[in-house]
């Protein structure tokens, strides 16, 4: 049996965020005649049920870039990878030493949790902005940020320019890279501010790949992927066929099996409706 995985941002969805009408019909008609498709992405499921509306994915999804696999339609954790307790204190501190406060994600045992404190510069406030109209229920103020370490933590986001990033991506990497795992990329909708994302080690996409294999009882099923950024060529080496978009970093189109159109032209959408027609 076949799986096939996307990414969202940059490689399933246009430059607004959103699905294309083409797109949208294309998936629903896909998936209701049985095509075995899910997601890989960094967003939360909060971000993915809104985006995926009316989209009928009944394989769980991985967001967090595999921090969780998740229940799409209810929102439950079917695995989590949160960072270890005992390294928070340190990214924290890591943080503070190079002017970047994090938002803090984490899920507290009921409900998934993005804690922030003060919003110190325009890329952190397009952040929270966008939570805002998205009207997401994670968003939690904290006097004192490090009340989120109660919690699991699964991902510490710290939004600054890309020097003072470059920085501290150096300084975690030097002092616990090998406990944790590092994304370095500037936002997609607001060029010119990055993200320095923190994940526990084993939240990948390609290791959430194979959780997801032997959840489903397929370990053996061969895995299609589609992805544009640094944080899916992981998943490209570990799938059986990897598929990148005209618009994927240099990276990822080396790392790649083909490379298709622009994500702007609809392009895994029509590749997964000439796929399926010619099974």
């Amino acid at each position: 049996m076949d799986i096939f995985i996307s990414d969202l941002d940059g490689t399933l969805l246009q430059k607004n965020a959103q699905l294309s009408p083409n797109t949208k019909k294309i998936l629903i008609q896909l998936l209701n005649e049985g095509l075995p498709f899910t997601v890989a992405s960094a967003r939360s499921v909060k971000s993915i049920q809104t985006i995926m509306k009316d989209i009928p994915i009944s394989l769980p999804i991985i967001e967090f870039n595999g921090a969780f696999l998740s229940d799409i339609k209810t929102g439950e954790h079917l695995f989590i990878h949160n960072i270890s307790p005992n390294l928070l204190d340190e990214i924290y501190s890591l943080g503070q030493k190079f002017e970047s406060l994090p938002f803090i994600s984490t899920f507290n045992g009921k409900k998934d949790c993005l804690y922030y404190q003060d919003i110190h510069n325009e890329g952190m406030d397009f952040y929270f902005q966008e939570r805002v109209r998205m009207k997401d229920d994670r968003l939690q103020h904290a006097v004192i940020l490090k009340e989120a370490f109660r919690d699991q933590v699964v991902c510490f986001t710290f939004i600054n320019q890309k020097e003072k990033l470059q920085e501290l991506y150096a300084e975690i990497e030097g002092k616990i890279g090998g406990h944790v795992e590092l994304h370095l990329f500037e936002e997609l909708y607001k060029p010119g501010w990055y993200w320095l994302t923190v994940h526990d080690k084993k939240a990948t996409k390609d290791q959430a790949i194979q959780t997801l294999k032997k959840y489903i009882n397929l370990p053996n099923a061969k895995v299609t992927v589609f992805g544009d950024g640094v944080n899916d060529t992981k998943m490209f080496h570990a799938a059986d066929y990897s598929v990148a978009v005209d618009n994927a970093c240099a990276e990822c189109k080396y790392s790649a099996n083909e490379v298709i159109g622009n994500h702007c032209e609809d392009s895994v959408a029509f590749y997964l409706k000439r796929v399926w027609q010619q099974k």
